[in-house]
């Protein structure tokens, strides 16, 4: 590339200005050591200049809120949104952070067969649904609040509620109106539990099934299934009193969510779930492992 093709022509759009800059750097490559050295100082240089520039001009226009607002409006343009970033005097927008939180994320949740996607931004709230064998697993409880709601936190802190939007499997056989989440990861036989009727809404209902303790929560037109077992100390929870959704065990008071097995007391453990169908009238529970 010769002097007069290195030289960058007019440009209005951001790509057309990128792709004069690598266009030079690709030249710059070329060059010897000193040559690339006097060059990357003199880049520093112009970019300190220009940064404290821009640093002072944005204070000056922050003490005028008419011209504060006008700055806000300008920075909506891509390309001097992309210069304050380049200079770190402008957040990323919220989406941009909130995916970039995510993706911090995603290598540990990939690592075990999972993964998190974005569902909805609505300041202050966000809501993520878990994927693949991250959706039911019994650490996921753990694995929000320390790892996706911390990261989001961390950088999000305008962010103040993450809620985890819980996915239900899709149904495969015909007949069924229900299949809990945690059924895509169990295996083993469906062992009926009883009739829709027996399970009153708001009411735990505690049995043996399969040689485990269990118990069943009705909401809605689910039903939830968990290990009948304090998180705890292990001890039986089915009598402990039920208010919105919410069984405080009888015990030590550790409290769970009854649709998600969730401890609302220590949000680091859960109930173990059990996988539940609902065919016709029909409940059928499938015992996890």
């Amino acid at each position: 590339m010769n002097a007069h093709e290195s030289t960058p022509t007019l440009r209005e759009d951001l790509a057309g200005f990128v792709g004069d800059i690598e266009r030079l750097e690709t030249v710059v490559a070329t060059w010897d050591e000193t040559q690339r050295g006097v060059v990357s100082a003199y880049k520093i240089a112009i970019e300190a200049l220009n940064a404290e520039a821009f640093r002072r001009l944005i204070r000056a226009l922050k003490a005028d809120p008419a011209a504060l607002a006008a700055m806000k409006s300008a920075a909506s343009d891509e390309l001097v949104y992309a210069v304050l970033r380049r200079y770190n005097l402008l957040r990323a927008a919220l989406n941009e952070r909130v995916e970039q939180a995510l993706e911090s994320v995603r290598p540990m949740l990939k690592s075990h067969g999972g993964d998190v996607e974005l569902v909805s931004v609505r300041p202050p709230a966000v809501e993520v649904r878990f994927k693949g064998a991250c959706d039911g697993c019994p650490a996921s409880a753990l694995t929000f609040h320390a790892g996706v709601k911390k990261a989001l936190q961390d950088v999000c802190p305008e962010i103040t509620d993450v809620i985890q939007v819980k996915g239900l499997a899709a149904a495969s056989e015909g007949g069924v109106r229900f299949i809990s989440p945690f059924a895509l990861n169990a295996e083993g036989q469906w062992i009926p539990a009883g009739a829709w009727a027996d399970f009153p809404e708001g009411l735990v209902r505690a049995m043996e099934l399969g040689g485990r303790k269990i118990i069943l929560s009705r909401s809605g037109e689910s039903i939830s299934c968990f290990e009948n077992a304090c998180a705890h100390l292990g001890l039986p929870i089915h009598d402990g009193e039920v208010q919105g959704g919410i069984i405080t065990c009888p015990y030590h008071g550790f409290r769970y969510d009854l649709a998600s097995g969730e401890c609302l007391t220590a949000p680091e453990v859960q109930l173990q779930p059990h996988a539940v169908r609902i065919i016709g009238t029909r409940v059928e529970v499938r015992i996890t492992a």
